[in-house]
This record gives structure tokens, C-alpha cells and sequence, in this order.
């Protein structure tokens, strides 16, 4: 994780556990410090659960993509070989 995450996290457990006066400097301690592990826990989590979700995504748009490209290609062609057929029909008839 970035080292700028790291010092908001940090920055953020500090005012937590500054905020709760009626624990001593040693228990605000331990109280920044769990709640900065678990934040960095949970953003880790929220990282990678994008990461897969980002994967997921490109294999589903690339299949999607690649059907595209494939039903282009055939329209493409059927245009042509149609413009060929009625082509040589006329051409045939006059």
C-alpha cells in the first residue's frame, strides 16, 4: 500500500484514539494502532476485490468484443457476397 495511505490511516487512528480522553496514553496507543491494522486490512481487501472485479470485467467485454468483431465480420461478408450475387444476376439478365 502507498505510504500516503499509510500516514492518512495513521493520521486517523491517531485522532481516533485522541478523542477517547477518558483512556490512558498507553490504551489510546494500542487503540490507534488495532484500528490502524484493521483499516489497512480492510482497504487491502477492497483493493483486491477491485482488482478481480477489474479482471472479470475485461474477460467479460473482451468476449463480448470478440462475438462483435465476429458478427461484424460475417455481416460484412454476407453485404458482399449479396452485392456479388444481385451483381452478376443483373449482369446475367441484361
Amino acid at each position: 500500500m502507498s505510504q500516503a495511505i499509510r500516514q492518512e490511516v495513521k493520521q486517523m487512528s491517531e485522532d481516533l484514539a485522541r478523542s477517547l480522553s477518558w483512556l490512558g496514553p498507553l490504551e489510546q496507543d494500542e487503540v490507534a494502532r488495532r484500528f490502524a491494522d484493521q483499516h489497512l486490512a480492510l482497504r487491502l481487501q477492497m483493493l483486491r476485490s477491485t482488482v478481480e472485479r477489474a479482471a472479470e470485467l475485461r474477460a467479460e467485454y473482451s468476449q463480448r468484443y470478440e462475438m462483435l468483431r465476429r458478427r461484424t465480420f460475417a455481416l460484412a461478408l454476407s453485404a458482399v457476397a449479396l452485392t456479388v450475387a444481385a451483381t452478376t444476376w443483373i449482369a446475367m439478365r441484361g
